[in-house]
């Protein structure tokens, strides 16, 4: 298998524990993915003997002003400590925080030179806390039919971002769902991206489900990146609206090239 393959567990049997869908994937072969902390038991999740790929790296904060940018960097060590104690891969970044639904807490239709400068720095200030506490963060994009007035939110804008501060404690979490909304052309902006890519998301559109299930290609966008080089970890996101176990054969499938 070319790609190290795993799947987000908040998305997944929704109806178990936690634990016990970590638990799930770890038998079946996959990396476990998380969202938030706080309402997890982090000793269960540490018995499960997963291997957890990406959560995110921080509960508040946004990248772009300077009273956000310090609640970024103080939630980001706390949580860095509970990555650390899951061996977390990635912790995982947004130009804001999101709330209910996803929606951006401090939304912009306008990003500003300053506020492009700003986010700039404040980067640069979460890979000298990575490199302080031997992690690594990186920087998904979004959608902004889905996650209106969201800052930095395009593949263009992360890509920028990352490249910009160059640094390997900072990768892209690229999340061919959200640019497939937002963009399309997926295959190429893996190859514009691979330089900086530290994990690549999938979902298929509409309706964020596995792959097979809607109008993206993955076993042809797999190839492509296995013709570039990639090898690195693939992530999965799916709602699952039918059997997870047939999801994420489909999922498996898609990849195995």
């Amino acid at each position: 298998m070319t790609f190290q393959l795993a799947a987000c567990a908040e998305m997944l049997w929704r109806d178990r524990p936690i634990d016990w869908r970590a638990s799930r994937l770890k038998e079946l072969g996959f990396g476990v993915g998380l969202w938030n902390w706080p309402a997890h038991d982090i000793a269960a999740l540490e018995r499960t003997g997963a291997t957890f790929t990406i959560m995110n790296g921080y509960l508040q904060g946004r990248l772009a002003d300077d009273e956000g940018a310090d609640m970024l960097l103080k939630s980001a060590r706390e949580t860095a400590a509970v990555g650390k104690r899951l061996g977390v891969h990635r912790l995982n970044l947004h130009g804001t925080g999101l709330g209910d639904g996803g929606i951006p807490v401090w939304q912009h239709d306008k990003v500003t030179g300053p506020m492009w400068l700003k986010a700039r720095d404040t980067l640069n200030r979460i890979c000298d806390l990575a490199e302080e506490l031997g992690v690594t963060y990186t920087l998904e994009n979004l959608n902004l039919m889905e996650h209106p007035g969201c800052p930095f939110n395009t593949t263009a804008d992360v890509l920028t971002l990352v490249s910009s501060v160059n640094r390997p404690q900072l990768r892209m979490n690229l999340d061919l769902y959200h640019t497939q909304i937002g963009e399309g052309d997926v295959i190429r902006w893996c190859q514009k991206c691979l330089p900086w890519i530290g994990e690549v998301q999938v979902a298929d559109n509409p309706g964020r489900n596995e792959p097979g299930t809607g109008e993206m290609n993955y076993p042809a966008i797999a190839k492509a990146l296995k013709a570039m080089g990639y090898s690195g970890p693939v992530g999965l996101e799916s709602n699952a609206e039918g059997d997870p176990e047939v999801a994420l054969q489909a999922f498996r499938n898609a990849f195995t090239v």
